[in-house]
């Protein structure tokens, strides 16, 4: 049984050394040859100071190389912290700085990118990358750490209760919240996941989403546990749904897991009747609702492939899943989220922590070994979030979701929304409060509201408002002012200028009306897009 993360892959190599771990485009990795790579990496960390509990930052794109980069700073007792290269840096430098990264694993297909995130994270000691980073921090090539691999890994007794991986997401405050995971949570999850599926060392594995977003873990953890190879889905590919699917075929991929976006940009323009996807056995997805009348049209197309529905946000990896049957109801009612995964623990409270009965809606709560160790530097968050409730055999820790649902007959959760304002936006997880807070930073800007409404493709679109009485900014200088502090992913597709906004007879903000006038304005294409 491996007590780490960097132990499922050096299992597999040690009794299959060229079994194949990880492709994208030409870029092949036998399980040995990732398991050496790994092992250099490791070694030249930890020569650079890198020691047990380190945060490590990742700022690179999708690539072989990615695999190289989690498992060497892993190897090295460190905790790899992944840098998302499209947010701006001064969010990457606020990153790096919560979690003290003194040393980035990097690529240079973006090296202003690198350059200006070591701007903003003055307390980086170490890059390495492929060419100089142009700032006087200590600079080791890629070259240099290959040339480092060994078949022995470095002797630094890494167990499973050590700190594996930060996941930052959005904060209500305008501040990023790290999530901290541990070998043990990260194991916990790949084992569920390999186990639910099936998988097996035939298997290829697609790896669609980035490092920094949590289904990532998945996509490298799940497959090496069953000995499968990882297929990287390159952002190229990403992009258009045609050339998604062609790599799908050509790879003879057994299993494709991303966000319902990607699969109903698959149906729709994927060619899906042109390409042999016959390899396809699984479709798993996750982020946010699966469109049913999509996911009818793609079961339709892919008849011999089963389909499941992951639920979990990132501070418990996944913990629930939906296994779709093979004849889909005519009704569009949303998806369940299914039944907890073997271990994992789940109870619904009402706002005083009772149990309610099935069929009463409630908050979920979730204990089980795919749980967060905690966020980051933050024990009143962590705090807030944890429930201690004895069901009968001792009091545990149970996380709070903040996710609202109800226990079906079939003894499925039903997802119906959430307690706060954090919504998703093609997975990923945005806090309308962040937007907010940003928005009102603008110097003409005297009060900001952020809401959602249907973008007419099954998923949704965030829309923003401000009120300006003593000038009339620009929507796109204010898309532009949001997308140098948060993601692309955050910033609204919309922006408003309103002289004032709709009010309550009590005076606060009417949410409901502001909601409505902006959906009767969906349909007109947005103003801020083309200017991002």
């Amino acid at each position: 049984m491996c007590c780490h993360l960097p132990g499922l892959v050096d299992r597999v190599a040690e009794h299959d050394s060229d079994r194949p771990a990880v492709r994208c485009f030409d870029e092949r990795l036998t399980y040995g040859e990732l398991v050496r790579q790994a092992n250099g990496l490791a070694t030249v960390l930890i020569d650079q100071g890198v020691r047990r509990g380190d945060r490590v930052g990742v700022l690179m794109n999708k690539s072989a190389r990615c695999a190289i980069a989690i498992h060497g700073i892993m190897k090295a007792a460190g905790a790899y912290v992944p840098l998302d290269p499209s947010a701006p840096p001064s969010r990457l430098g606020l990153i790096a700085r919560d979690c003290g990264i003194r040393h980035i694993v990097a690529q240079t297909h973006r090296p202003a990118i690198l350059r200006e995130t070591l701007r903003e994270s003055p307390q980086v000691e170490c890059v390495v990358c492929d060419q100089p980073v142009g700032r006087p921090v200590r600079g080791i090539t890629w070259e240099q750490a290959l040339q480092a691999q060994s078949d022995i890994a470095p002797d630094v007794g890494v167990g499973e209760h050590d700190l594996a991986y930060i996941l930052y997401t959005s904060g209500s405050t305008g501040v990023p919240k790290g999530i901290a995971h541990t070998h043990h949570s990260g194991l916990g999850f790949a084992a569920a996941a390999a186990t639910a599926y099936g998988f097996t060392h035939e298997d290829r594995v697609t790896n669609h989403a980035p490092l920094h977003f949590d289904l990532s873990t998945l996509d490298y953890f799940a497959a090496a546990h069953a000995g499968a190879a990882t297929i990287v889905i390159p952002e190229m590919h990403m992009r258009i749904a045609a050339s998604l699917s062609e790599l799908i075929e050509a790879q003879a991929v057994t299993v494709l897991y991303c966000v319902p976006f990607a699969l109903t940009q698959l149906l729709l323009h994927g060619a899906l009747d042109q390409r042999d996807l016959s390899a396809l056995r699984w479709v798993l997805f996750a982020g946010e609702p699966m469109p049913v009348k999509h996911l009818r049209g793609l079961m339709a197309e892919l008849p011999h492939t089963r389909f499941a529905n992951i639920y979990g946000p990132t501070e418990t990896n996944g913990c629930t899943h939906y296994i779709v049957p093979p004849t889909l109801s005519e009704s569009d009612e949303p998806l369940p989220i299914g039944q907890p995964y073997p271990g994992t623990e789940a109870l619904v409270v009402d706002a005083a922590d009772n149990l309610v009965p099935p069929g009463e809606p409630g908050e979920l709560l979730i204990h089980g070994p795919t749980t967060m160790l905690e966020y980051w530097q933050r024990p009143d968050l962590t705090a807030e979030r944890t429930s201690r409730v004895d069901t009968g055999d001792g009091e545990k820790a149970y996380h709070r979701t903040g996710d609202l649902v109800r226990i079906g007959p079939d003894g499925n959760f039903a997802f119906l929304g959430r307690k706060d304002r954090q919504v998703k936006v093609r997975g990923h997880r945005v806090e309308l409060d962040e937007i907010e807070a940003v928005l009102s930073a603008h110097p003409l800007v005297s009060e900001a509201a952020a809401y959602t409404v249907p973008s007419g493709d099954g998923t949704m679109q965030v829309i923003a408002a401000v009120t300006s009485p003593d000038g009339q900014p620009d929507p796109a200088e204010l898309a532009r002012f949001v997308g140098q502090r948060l993601p692309p992913y955050a910033v609204p597709s919309r922006i408003e200028i309103r002289e004032t906004f709709p009010r309550t007879s009590t005076g606060k903000l009417d949410r409901l009306r502001l909601e409505q006038l902006g959906s009767s304005a969906a349909d007109t294409p947005p103003t801020t897009q083309a200017d991002r």
